[in-house]
Order: C-alpha cells, then sequence, then structure tokens
C-alpha cells in the first residue's frame, strides 16, 4: 500500500481496533503481573516475539541482512523500548490500569512535540497547540489526585516515561535509515536488542517467578502472539502508510477503552478527577491530530 498524506476508512477502522487491543492489553499485564515479576515478564515477551518474527521473516523470505546506517538507530530504538517496558510492566505493577491508562496513551502529545523539532512538515499549529496544553492538563489531574488504593505517585510517574518512551520510538523509526526498511525489521531490532538487557535488569527488580499459574502463562503467550509480534507489526505497518501524528491519533482511544476495561473487568475505583483527567486528555489529542484544511479545499 503507498503512503497517504491523510487517514481513510480502513486506516480509521484498524487503528480502532488497535487501540481496543491495546487497552485489553494493560488488563493483561496487569494480571500477569501477579505470577511473573514486571521485568522479567517484558524479558520473556520480547524473547518469544523476536522468535516469532525471525520465523515470519523466514517463512515470508524477508532479508535478516542489516541495512546501512541502520546500526546505532536499531540500537537504540532497542534500548529505548527495553526502558519503555520497564516503565510501563512496572506502573501497572504499582498503580491501576485506568491511571496508567490515562497517562500512558498521551504519547501522541510527546510524539507532536517531537514531530514538531524533528520531523519536516509535522509542525504545530494554534489548535495543536492548545491541544497539547488541554492534554497537558490532563496529566497534571490526574499525578495530583490519588483516587484509590492501587493510586501510586511511582506507577504514575512511570507510565509517563513509558509514554515518552514511546514516543521517541515513533520518531526514531520515521527520523533515521530504519525508516527505509520493513517493519519486520524495525521491530526485530527492538525485540533482540531489549531481550539481553531486560534479562540482564530483571534481576534488581526481585524474583523473576511469583506463583505463576495457568492464567499468567497464558498473559505471557497472549502478549507475544497478539501484541509485540501480530500488534506490533501492524502498528509499525501503519506508521510506513499514514503520517506519524494521524497514526497516533487513535490512540485516545486506549484510555477510553483502559478506564472501561478496568473499571468492567477489575473492579477498579475510578473517581471523578480521574474522569476529568480523562477528558482533558482525549480533548487534547483530538485537537493535536483534528485535519487541517487545505486553503483550496
Amino acid at each position: 500500500m503507498q503512503p497517504k498524506s491523510q487517514m481513510d476508512l480502513f486506516g480509521a477502522v484498524s487503528l480502532t481496533g488497535f487501540a481496543l487491543l491495546l487497552a485489553f492489553n494493560q488488563v493483561v499485564i496487569k494480571v500477569t503481573n501477579d505470577g511473573l515479576q514486571p521485568v522479567f515478564f517484558a524479558a520473556l515477551r520480547s524473547l518469544g516475539g523476536a522468535v516469532l518474527i525471525y520465523l515470519w521473516m523466514q517463512v515470508r523470505g524477508i532479508s535478516l541482512s542489516i541495512a546501512p546506517g541502520t546500526v546505532l538507530p536499531g540500537l537504540a530504538v532497542g534500548a529505548v523500548f527495553a526502558f519503555e517496558f520497564i516503565c510501563l510492566f512496572l506502573a501497572l505493577d504499582l498503580t491501576s490500569v485506568a491511571r496508567t491508562s490515562v497517562i500512558f496513551y498521551t504519547m501522541p502529545v510527546w510524539l507532536a512535540l517531537g514531530a514538531h523539532v524533528l520531523l519536516p512538515g509535522d509542525r504545530l499549529t494554534v489548535m495543536k497547540s492548545a491541544g497539547l496544553a488541554l492534554a497537558v492538563a490532563g496529566v497534571a489531574v490526574a499525578l495530583l489526585t490519588r483516587d484509590g488504593d492501587d493510586a501510586s505517585i511511582a506507577g504514575d510517574l512511570l507510565a509517563l516515561l513509558a509514554a515518552m518512551a514511546w514516543a521517541a520510538i515513533a520518531l526514531l523509526a520515521r527520523g533515521s535509515a530504519l525508516r527505509e526498511v520493513r517493519p519486520e525489521q524495525q521491530l526485530l531490532w527492538q525485540l533482540v536488542v531489549s531481550t539481553p538487557l531486560l534479562l540482564l535488569a530483571a534481576p534488581f527488580f526481585g524474583e523473576l517467578f511469583r506463583d505463576p499459574s495457568l492464567i499468567h502463562w497464558a498473559g505471557l503467550g497472549f502478549q507475544i502472539v497478539a501484541v509485540v509480534s501480530a500488534g506490533f507489526l501492524f502498528w509499525f505497518w501503519l506508521l510506513s502508510i499514514y503520517p506519524a501524528s494521524s497514526v497516533a491519533a487513535f490512540s485516545f482511544l486506549s484510555p477510553v477503552f483502559g478506564v472501561a476495561l478496568g473499571w468492567l473487568l477489575l473492579g477498579e475505583q475510578v473517581g471523578a478527577e480521574l474522569w476529568i483527567a480523562l477528558a482533558l486528555v482525549c480533548g487534547g489529542l483530538v485537537l493535536i491530530n483534528r485535519p487541517v484544511r487545505s486553503r483550496s479545499a
């Protein structure tokens, strides 16, 4: 599929489904953390995902050769990927799915800021700036209020760092030689580099096993197959077709889905302050990614 300058129906439907997958993913991580130490869990996920992506590339006949100029950015995205998921998995170990979803899915805010500085043709407008202000206000509300026993400031801050790391990965993918390679190769860089980093870091965060049962191993399998392999590969493919800000726009649905699933599936407490934060973040993301009409149109 040829790159497009604007979002179309296929992209909108695909990204809505991906947003729901990411929201459910938060629930899966939260539950699986009860059986596997979070950083070790992230390492196993990267290892399993790397194996599946490698097999996929072998079956499809996709070259595994390293493209010129991709070594340094490949190592960089792998390191940032490891950092992102250390932060995210620990955040979900410390705080609720609802709070993590509101904060983590502010990724488009940090992506828009970075794209304004680093990516030509993706500049901030007055409308986008207003959206940034709204979304940042929403994050501030979430960080400054505690709405239950599972509300942790450390978890909230880790979710914020994870969001910024996710944005950095998207910027590296589009602003370096990695933009010239296939999504499978981009993802393989992240998984292969992050696996040893996460395995080395895991012992510093406690016992590796927390009495895992079948549901926890099932959660790991879901992560490897549905999220880190098929899901992220699909996201990188969409990122190669549609503008970065447009792809990120649909993540405003993920915090909505995340808060709803945390409440429905895990019985999490969702106070009025968190709903206000969610409304501000989602409103800001809508403004950030509002299509710009040309003068001729």
